[in-house]
Formats: C-alpha cells, sequence, structure tokens
C-alpha cells in the first residue's frame, strides 16, 4: 500500500528539481532543439536568427497547443516506481538526481558539441536511480517492454533506416530532378507532388500522435500489427481537406510565381506569390545569379562579385568579432551594451555556415562534394524550411512533456504527497519547459548546429530537405512499430547516407560521426553513473538527524 506523506514537504527538493527541469529543458533546446534545424541552417535556407524566431512558435506553440495533458514519469518503464510506494520521499530525491545527471551531461555535450540522445540520457539516468536505490533486479534489462536492450539496438536501428529512407528521397531528386537537363523546368513542376507528400506527412504525424488526439496506430507488441483506433473519418478529413488546400496553392500561385522569377528572371517579391496573376510584367533581374549565390554558394564568390554584391572581401565575420572585442568602454552602461551585442552575436545572429572552416576535415568533404544549379536548389529551400518546422513542431508537442516526467512526478508528490504513475502536467509546466528550449536553442545551440549543419558533410537545399524528411519519416514510422529510435540518431544516419550519394565517401567528415558515436555510446553510463551516485550520497551518506550505523 502507498504511503502518502504530508503535502508541501520537502519543498527544497521541488524548487531544486524545477530549477534542474529549466536547465534540461535548455540543454534539450541546445542539443535536440538544434538538431531540428541544423541542415536548414547548414544549407543557408534558413538563419539561426530565422531559426529562432520559427522555435519559439514551433516548440512553444506545439508544447502549449498539443502537447500532452499527461506524461509517464518514469520515461518508458525502465524502472518499477511501486518499489517506492513505501519512501515516497526517497522517490523525489531520486527524480531529482535524474534531472541533475540528465542535464548537467547534455550541457557537457553540447558544449563540445556532440549530439546526443535527451531521452536516452533521462533514461540512463533514471537507470542509474534504479540500481543505486533497488539493484540491477529493479531495472528493466531486456527486449520487452522496451527495456535497456531495445535502446541499445536504436543505436545502430535509428541511423541505418533513417539512412536508407534520406537516401532514396534524395536519389529520386537527384536523378529525377537536379541531373536532368533543364533542372530547373522539372524542379518547378516537382514541387507540387513534394510539398503535397511532404504536407500529408505532417499532418498525418500531426492528426495521429499529438498528446491530445483520439486517433492512434500502434500495435500491441514490438513489430506487432497495427491497431486503427479513434475518430478516423474526421481525422483523414482534416488530413485531406489540408493537403488539398497546399496542392492547389502550389498548383495555382507557387508554381507561376517560380517561372515567372526563376525562369524569366523577373523583379518579384516574395508578396507576389499570393496574388501572383494579378502582378503585371515586372523588369529583369540582372542580379538574381549573384543573390543566389551569395544565398547557397558564398565560398565560391569571386572578389569582384562580391564588391558588385556590396560585401567585404575579407572574412566579415572574422571582422565583426574584433569589432565587439574592442578595448571596454568606461561607461558601464555602454560595456553592458556591448556585451549584449557581443552575446547575440556569438548566438542568434552568427553564421554559422560561414564556420565549416575552422573544420579541415569538413573543408576535405566539401571539396568532394558536387554543386547543382542554385535555382534548382532555391526550390528546395522553401520544402526545407517547412520540414525542419514540423520536425521542431512535433518535437515540442511531444518530447517536452516526456522530458517533463520527473518534474510532474515532484510536483505531484510534493503537492499531493503522494505519486501516480500518469502525472498531470499543468500548462505553466508545459510553458515553462517551452521557454527553456527555445532559450537554449538561441543562446547555444549554434555548437550543434555547427556539428550537424556543417562539418559532417556539405549541405545544400535539396540534400538537406532529403534528410529532413528521411529521419522525419523514421521517427514516425518507428513510433508506429513501437521501435525505440532517437531525432538526434536519425538525423546524423541521413546525414551521412545522402553525403555518400555523393559517390565518394570522402564526402563525409568520418572524425565528426566518430564523435557523435561516442557521444550516444556514453549517453547511457554516463548519466546513470552520475545519477546513481549522487541519488546514493543523498540517501545513504552522513546526516545530521540520523546517527551512524542507522
Amino acid at each position: 500500500m502507498a504511503v502518502v506523506i504530508p503535502a508541501h514537504s520537502y519543498t527544497w527538493i521541488f524548487v531544486m528539481t524545477l530549477l534542474f527541469a529549466f536547465l534540461d529543458a535548455y540543454s534539450i533546446g541546445a542539443n535536440d532543439v538544434a538538431n531540428s534545424f541544423a541542415t536548414s541552417v547548414g544549407s543557408r535556407s534558413l538563419t539561426l536568427a530565422q531559426a529562432v524566431f520559427i522555435a519559439i512558435f514551433t516548440e512553444f506553440g506545439g508544447a502549449i497547443a498539443l502537447g500532452a495533458s499527461t506524461t509517464k514519469t518514469v520515461k518508458d518503464g525502465i524502472i518499477q516506481t511501486s518499489m517506492f510506494n513505501s519512501r515516497p520521499d526517497l522517490l523525489m530525491s531520486g527524480f531529482m538526481c535524474a534531472l541533475v545527471s540528465s542535464s548537467t551531461w547534455v550541457m557537457f555535450a553540447t558544449y563540445l558539441g556532440m549530439p546526443v540522445s535527451t531521452t536516452h540520457s533521462i533514461i540512463g539516468a533514471l537507470i542509474g536511480i534504479g540500481v543505486s536505490a533497488f539493484g540491477i533486479d529493479a531495472v528493466n534489462w531486456g527486449w520487452n517492454g522496451k527495456g535497456v536492450a531495445q535502446i541499445a539496438t536504436s543505436w545502430v536501428l535509428a541511423p541505418t533506416f533513417a539512412g536508407i529512407l534520406a537516401a532514396a528521397i534524395y536519389l529520386i531528386t537527384l536523378y529525377g530532378v537536379m541531373k536532368r537537363k533543364n533542372s530547373l523546368r522539372a524542379g518547378i513542376y516537382a514541387i507540387p507532388v513534394y510539398f503535397t507528400i511532404t504536407t500529408f506527412i505532417v499532418s498525418f504525424y500531426v492528426a495521429t500522435k499529438n498528446g491530445k488526439s483520439t486517433l492512434d496506430f500502434k500495435p500491441k507488441t514490438t513489430g506487432g500489427a497495427l491497431q486503427v483506433t479513434g475518430n478516423v473519418a474526421l481525422a483523414f478529413g482534416i488530413i485531406g481537406g489540408v493537403t488539398g488546400a497546399v496542392l492547389i496553392f502550389c498548383v495555382a500561385l507557387l508554381v507561376p510565381f517560380f517561372i515567372r522569377r526563376l525562369e524569366r528572371e523577373e523583379s518579384l517579391k516574395w508578396y507576389h506569390i499570393f496574388y501572383i496573376h494579378c502582378v503585371p510584367e515586372q523588369p529583369q533581374d540582372p542580379k538574381i545569379d549573384l543573390y543566389l549565390k551569395r544565398a547557397f554558394t558564398p565560398q565560391l564568390l569571386k572578389d569582384d562579385e562580391k564588391k558588385e554584391l556590396g560585401m567585404p572581401v575579407d572574412d566579415p565575420e572574422e571582422d565583426k568579432e574584433k569589432e565587439l572585442e574592442k578595448p571596454p568602454a568606461k561607461n558601464p552602461l555602454v560595456r553592458f551594451y556591448n556585451h549584449i551585442k557581443l552575446l547575440l552575436w556569438r548566438s542568434i545572429f552568427m553564421d554559422v555556415a560561414s564556420l565549416q572552416h575552422e573544420n579541415k576535415g569538413a573543408v576535405r568533404a566539401h571539396e568532394v562534394a558536387i554543386i547543382y544549379d542554385n535555382k534548382t536548389e532555391y526550390l528546395y529551400s522553401l520544402l526545407q524550411v517547412m520540414t525542419a518546422a514540423f520536425a521542431s513542431f512535433a518535437h515540442g508537442s511531444n518530447d517536452v512533456a516526456n522530458a517533463l516526467g520527473p518534474l510532474a512526478g515532484v510536483y505531484q508528490i510534493w503537492s499531493e504527497g503522494t505519486f501516480k504513475t500518469d502525472a498531470s502536467v499543468p500548462t505553466w509546466m508545459l510553458a515553462y519547459a517551452g521557454l527553456g528550449l527555445d532559450f537554449g536553442l538561441a543562446f547555444y545551440g549554434y555548437h550543434i548546429m555547427r556539428t550537424l549543419g556543417n562539418n559532417i558533410t556539405y549541405h545544400s537545399p535539396s540534400r538537406g530537405f532529403s534528410m529532413e524528411l528521411g529521419a522525419a519519416l523514421s521517427v514516425i514510422t518507428a513510433s508506429f512499430l513501437a521501435l525505440p529510435v532517437s531525432t538526434t540518431q536519425c538525423i546524423v544516419g541521413a546525414t551521412v547516407a545522402v553525403g555518400l550519394c555523393n559517390g565518394n565517401w570522402r564526402a563525409i567528415n568520418w572524425a565528426m560521426v566518430g564523435i557523435s558515436g561516442f557521444g550516444w555510446l556514453l549517453t547511457l553510463p554516463w548519466a546513470g553513473t552520475c545519477a546513481g551516485l549522487l541519488y546514493a550520497i543523498l540517501t545513504r551518506g552522513p546526516s545530521f538527524t540520523m546517527p551512524p550505523g542507522m
């Protein structure tokens, strides 16, 4: 029988858990959320500032609007919470230690530029708590019930499956569009197809896998037959309506806009898309090729082309940093203002894609990659933004609630004095984590973006779109089959596979791939050991209230 402790006991544990839950959300934003936008920023479809702006709505909005109303407080049943029925106060300590260990490990990995699975980090921490409290038997080490064996399998399964899907998408794009004699015209006519398929996938995922949906597709056992529950007609009515609207928009407005803007090179603005048939013929834009070259392949610009575009011939990033790091002003307000400018430049306004020259292995990989027509690549930049926003929205609507599991458990014990497996997640808690995600991406996400977006292989919009869609499809498919995969591992696998489609293994910076793999292998034991040791010190160490030997 579960023991009930007085409500609002151990307030200090609740406060500490609250603080480290924000740090955990911050680190997830700097690591996991950065994964969602790494390829878009690396291929220059988005700037870091634009990615942060989109994430404010996708991550925060996804958490609030579609976040699960309840969440499993112990991720995937790794440990048996029934063992803590007689001591809910020790369970509070365990949850707090798990968040401390998970958040500090992910922050450390982000500092090193290692993309790691934040879900596996919290699972590893909970494993450490279970072993420390009740021994090895308290942990589900097997395959059944989403045990540790499934997690270990995902280290190979996730990147392989995502890589196969991403490579298939890119090869279809490569031979169906990019290598065609008139690749631009082929790409323009292919855009409605790509947009429609992507929209169907996005809407299908949101309709079936968000926390408040009644429609669900899942098997009873891992890899078993799918079972459908919920209002199928309503869900597919919404999916069909959204997909059909996007198809009509592409055929009626987007295709004519691209023909006039890219083929005829008319000087059109982006907002002309919405009333393109009412826009009279515009004069030609003589610099459109230079604009696209600056946007997607600035490393190929010559000095005279830079001058024509009004760009500095020297490295603007280096000059900007020297300007911001000039001797501090005497006025404290001016010093504070300069510090804020330096902080914003190093995070939100940094040109992450330009940092590829810092890694010699990345430079060699980029030299091997084949560069295609910038006009055709431009078509895929819009698709890439769409897939990146989708991945971020899905992350906000699902993974945030799971990351808040330990905090929800501690809050429940603190406020009610008892524990339930399905803990209610208040809206303020989802908003609290959503802010942490946005802050983490804004001020520290460039570390991971620099690793995934540039240093593994060369990125372009067509490549990045294939990577993101392949990774998203693998996550969705795996969730339907009840197979454990990590978003981080999927995007790395997709990136490597698309890079290999260059036809040369040297197109991959294998040192960075090795660092990523090392981070995956280290996450479970590191987080588990730290959490277990911290829990042992707190619950079994010397105490002022208990004499030695007790």
